[in-house]
């Protein structure tokens, strides 16, 4: 979709600004996008705490390395596209590492590209430390999660060129990322009915996620409420995510996936 007409240009983009938020979650998450997380705030009791999981991390099978392609979008447009690689680079750390970028002509309205690596304990499942750095046309990004058993530490800059270092400490234990999150959610039974709840701390915030196993899909008429699709296999690969918001189906779709060691 073209057009030379300046005015004609502006009504597109304004148009398609109230997605670019929601592209750009899916971006930020397309190296953990294994995470099958819809985060958002939670309508728990106020002893929120009390009803966090405590299950311990279950025997499922371990993921294999491997390489993945992704495609984001909203209403049936393809307007993102991004990869990941995960790995066991020792005995004791999974890695995940990811680019993701915006394509097309909605690039020329926004132009973003996205990268991230997130490491993983392999005995404990807990987070590392995280860093995702954003390219965007008029500034650049760069954050970097530091975990620890107490909680984590911020380190953010923003801007052109050399930019203030911003520092921000969460005291919370037992925090996930996205990355560990995964992990811990996909290493669970997962039977249907089960309800596991859990905080993470994705690159700003940290956020109270409720992950409900449904066993098949189910239609949903509530605003930022998703619907994921995991291969029922010994890979339980992400599949697809679908949100109907105000914008239309936002949406991540695999499009391909190929494993470092084949069996």
């Amino acid at each position: 979709m073209k057009s030379s007409d300046p005015c004609e240009r502006e009504r597109i983009a304004r148009r398609l600004r109230p997605a670019q938020r929601w592209l750009v979650i899916g971006l930020r998450i397309l190296p953990a996008i294994f995470a099958f997380l819809a985060f958002g705030s939670s309508s728990v009791a106020e002893n929120w705490e009390a009803t966090l999981s405590k299950e311990p991390i279950g025997n499922f099978p371990e993921l294999r390395p491997l390489r993945a392609s992704y495609r984001f979008g909203w209403s049936g447009l393809t307007a993102a596209t991004g990869d990941v690689h995960f790995t066991r680079p020792s005995e004791t750390k999974f890695q995940l590492d990811g680019t993701g970028r915006t394509i097309g002509f909605v690039r020329a309205l926004w132009k973003l590209d996205v990268s991230y690596q997130a490491i993983a304990s392999a005995e404990t499942l807990r987070p590392i430390e995280t860093q995702q750095i954003e390219n965007y046309r008029s500034k650049k990004i760069v954050t970097h999660l530091t975990f620890t058993n107490n909680g984590v530490s911020r380190t953010r800059t923003e801007g052109k060129g050399v930019a203030e270092a911003k520092t921000r400490q969460y005291n919370f234990p037992n925090l996930f990322d996205l990355f560990s999150a995964l992990l811990y959610l996909r290493s669970q039974p997962l039977k249907e009915r089960a309800v596991y709840r859990v905080v993470a701390y994705p690159a700003t915030n940290a956020y109270l996620a409720t992950v409900t196993v449904i066993g098949q899909l189910e239609p949903h008429r509530k605003f930022r409420h998703a619907n994921i699709w995991v291969s029922d296999d010994a890979e339980r690969l992400l599949l697809r995510i679908e949100a109907q918001v105000f914008v239309g189906t936002v949406f991540a779709e695999l499009q391909s996936v190929s494993f470092d060691n084949p069996k």
